[in-house]
């Protein structure tokens, strides 16, 4: 029985995966991702300052404030970061993450302290900072340059 031998890179050619999407895709999707968490991101944060109560104007203002915010941030480390090295690339990151997680750990609970928010949040920036430094250092040729 014939088998076919194996080609250099496996299934994929060039060693690279095959961009399904088309540019206008991936055009939509550098808003709407962001879009999309900072109003799930939003609704999280005035449903945490609610404990529960009713929906006020105010509630809703401080959602949609809250989602604008973690929006605008998110896309202008989208837009910054890649061209930073990968040190300091994820380490944005895991600080956006910190932040995010720790502020909204602060609005969950009226017994919270400042200190159990940041421990939090210094908590879920290092493991994310640390994750993303691995992903980029690995994802780099030997002269330190982003294999794209």
């Amino acid at each position: 029985m014939a088998q076919a031998a194996p080609a250099p890179g496996g299934m994929i050619r060039g060693g690279r995966t095959p961009d399904i999407f088309s540019e206008r895709t991936h055009a939509v999707a550098k808003v709407a991702v962001p879009v999309v968490l900072g109003l799930i991101y939003g609704y999280w944060a005035a449903a945490n300052t609610r404990y529960g109560g009713p929906i006020t104007g105010w509630n809703l203002l401080f959602g949609f404030v809250t989602a604008i915010v973690f929006a605008a941030v998110w896309m202008g480390l989208a837009a910054l970061t890649p061209r930073l090295p990968r040190e300091l690339h994820a380490t944005l990151w895991g600080a956006f993450t910190g932040i995010a997680v720790g502020f909204l750990y602060s609005l969950s609970g009226r017994g919270h302290s400042v200190l159990s928010s940041a421990g939090l949040g210094v908590a879920f920036a290092v493991v994310v900072g640390g994750v993303l430094f691995y992903r980029y250092y690995t994802h780099e040729d030997a002269a330190g340059n982003r294999i794209r």
